[in-house]
């Protein structure tokens, strides 16, 4: 009886150990771990309750399914938490392509941009003078491609012919002695020629805007009034005479603009001030100039110093009323309103 005992307790620990074997396989499955081999242990006899003997023989007479047989798929080991992050490998970067230098280095001279960068305005305008000198297509060329100039790139130079006259000045001394004329004679000789050679530029027919031309005169007769008055009245024969062509110039410019718009640029502009003014400071050697003016619009500056007779004088002022009345709307507010056949 006592071994019919052991043989039952024997087969009944055989029977508990193959379904802890079959369980331990099918997590195996899933973990992918390798199965951990268990120890046999036929000495040691633990006894189990029915609940757990029912329990672990309905577990070893489970059916098996297909996807126990089958290996993991990738759902299965995306949805398991990994055990490690990848480690991720360096990108490799694209090489540089560094510029090799030149074995063979050598001198060469500069490209015409770069060497036109080295030079300043008085470099560049002395290598297109000689240009021009040397070859006289090339002078036309330019007179026909450079801009006009404006009046205040003009008058910037005439300036900057005054800045130099006055800075050869010598220190102390007379200002207006023959010694002080003499060390300043080239400068001054180099500004009259510059004003001499302006002018024309902006005269008409060469200019047809009267507002450009009175502005330039304008300018130059302030450079005009800037020349200095010499000791001796033989060295201020240059400065008269710079006087007396910009007066013939004034007075050009003068019946050009009467002629458009019938002087509407005159009347406006303040012109017959700005001339008084001019007149006054040259000592009364634009009088021409002034008495242009006055003969043009002389409804606006009145019959002063004006050479014309007492006719031209009244008929000047019945034009005067008639203009003033045009432009206030007024003429013919006194007459009658004839209706009808004329």
């Amino acid at each position: 009886m006592q071994s019919k005992k052991v043989k039952r307790l024997l087969s009944s620990s055989e029977s508990q150990e193959a379904a802890c074997y079959a369980v331990a396989t099918t997590q195996q499955s899933f973990s992918k771990e390798p199965p951990t081999p268990k120890t046999r242990t036929t000495n040691v006899v633990t006894p189990m309750s029915a609940s757990s003997m029912s329990s672990t023989n309905a577990s070893v007479n489970r059916k098996r399914k297909a996807e126990d047989d089958s290996p993991p798929s990738d759902d299965t080991r995306m949805s398991a938490s990994p055990s490690g992050s990848p480690a991720l490998h360096p990108r490799p970067l694209a090489p540089r392509h560094l510029k090799r230098p030149r074995p063979n280095v050598s001198g060469r001279p500069l490209s015409l941009p770069r060497l036109m960068e080295t030079l300043d305005t008085d470099a560049l305008r002395s290598v297109l003078r000689s240009l021009c000198d040397r070859h006289p297509e090339i002078a036309s060329e330019v007179m026909h491609t450079a801009p006009r100039p404006s009046v205040s790139a003009a008058l910037e130079v005439l300036n900057n012919y005054q800045s130099t006259l006055q800075s050869s000045f010598p220190l102390g001394g007379n200002p207006s002695s023959d010694y002080a004329y003499n060390r300043v004679r080239q400068h001054l000789t180099n500004l009259l020629e510059a004003l001499n050679d302006f002018t024309p530029h902006f005269l008409p027919p060469n200019e047809s805007q009267p507002s450009t031309s009175l502005s330039y005169l304008d300018g130059a007769t302030d450079i005009i009034h800037q020349l200095p008055r010499w000791t001796t009245p033989q060295h201020n024969l240059e400065k008269y005479a710079a006087y007396e062509e910009m007066s013939k110039a004034w007075c050009l410019v003068i019946r050009e603009a009467a002629k458009r718009g019938g002087g509407i640029q005159l009347q406006y502009g303040g012109w017959d001030q700005k001339l008084a003014k001019h007149n006054e400071t040259a000592g009364g050697k634009l009088q021409d100039a002034v008495n242009e003016l006055n003969q043009s619009l002389g409804w606006i500056g009145g019959n002063v110093g004006n050479p014309c007779n007492s006719n031209a004088g009244s008929s000047q002022g019945d034009m005067s009323s008639i203009r003033q009345q045009l432009m206030s709307g007024t003429y013919g507010a006194g007459l009658p309103l004839k209706v009808g056949p004329w």
